[in-house]
């Protein structure tokens, strides 16, 4: 009962993190309607503009971590709300009422453009963010399962994190009249400057709280993986949670994140040693195909309805 117990936390604490890429996904695509496959590129360039401000504060004397790491989240942040305006202003503004696949390609420009930035800015070096997180696993409940179980405090902490940041967007389009001026944005871009609402500024906030959930992602995936240039695919570990959630349900990330999450870890633990290891790899992607197949809206997104 422990070692399962230990699975199932672990992926719980895993799906955790792969909800918070799929924020980032599901915020731009209910304020556009279009799939923004820059995000991973977003988590990449602002985790490399923070660890390199860490860098140079450090290099500066600074050496107080938590302070570090404050000033340089602040600094990404400022880079990124810059990334949403250039993006919102030259970008998304002159394709105001195009096509899906236009804006979809235009994300994919977008891509190209933060990886090559963030390589000329940055550098193409591996980077590391320490943000003061435990490493160490501990043992818990000792007295209660034999053995106990074994905990990594870094990913406690990171889904922590995590549950906080979709609390917060769950809370900010519920009950805020940005965040139900983003909803009428997401359901019609015309009927919503109809009535008054400006879109391009809905955009540019829009894209800057996903550039903020980025940050968040990139700081926390970078504290455990190293910054590095594979980090923008990270994104792809979040596609089969959107599918499973739903594209418009905030709560939705939430728990295809956990479902995924979850279902990697027993799978791999459990059914891996008959079919020879490695199912954590492909698990997401088949489990996603099948909800294509059987509920293209994923659990909590709105199914469209098309009258002729």
């Amino acid at each position: 009962m422990g070692f399962f117990l230990e699975t199932l936390l672990g992926g719980l604490m895993a799906g955790m993190l792969y909800s918070l890429v799929a924020l980032g996904f599901v915020l731009i695509f209910k304020a556009s309607g279009v799939f923004n496959f820059a995000q991973g590129a977003m988590v990449l360039f602002a985790a490399l503009a923070m660890a390199r401000f860490s860098e140079w504060l450090n290099g500066a004397g600074m050496g107080i971590l938590w302070l570090v790491n404050l000033i340089a989240f602040v600094m990404a942040a400022g880079v990124m709300f810059c990334v949403a305006w250039v993006i919102e202003r030259l970008v998304l503004r002159q394709l105001v009422n195009q096509e899906g696949t236009t804006l979809l390609m235009a994300t994919l420009g977008i891509t190209y453009f933060l990886e090559g930035l963030g390589q000329s800015l940055f550098g193409s070096d591996i980077y590391k963010i320490d943000i003061g997180m435990p490493k160490e696993p501990v043992m818990a409940f000792e007295s209660t399962f034999p053995g106990g179980i074994l905990i990594n405090q870094e990913d406690l902490i990171a889904a922590l994190i995590a549950a906080c940041l979709v609390a917060l967007l769950s809370l900010f389009f519920q009950k805020t009249g940005t965040g139900r001026a983003l909803r009428a944005v997401a359901d019609d871009h015309q009927a919503a400057q109809s009535i008054g609402i400006a879109l391009n500024r809905i955009w540019v906030i829009v894209w800057c709280v996903a550039g903020v959930v980025a940050l968040v992602a990139g700081m926390i995936w970078g504290s455990k993986l190293g910054v590095q240039f594979s980090l923008a695919t990270v994104a792809l570990r979040a596609l089969p949670v959107v599918i499973l959630g739903g594209l418009t349900s905030v709560p939705g990330a939430i728990i295809g994140g956990l479902i995924i999450g979850v279902g990697e870890k027993l799978s791999e633990v459990y059914l891996g040693p008959y079919v020879g290891g490695g199912i954590e790899i492909w698990f997401a992607y088949v489990l996603a195909l099948l909800f294509l197949l059987v509920r293209p809206q994923g659990l909590f997104g709105e199914k469209i309805i098309d009258r002729v």
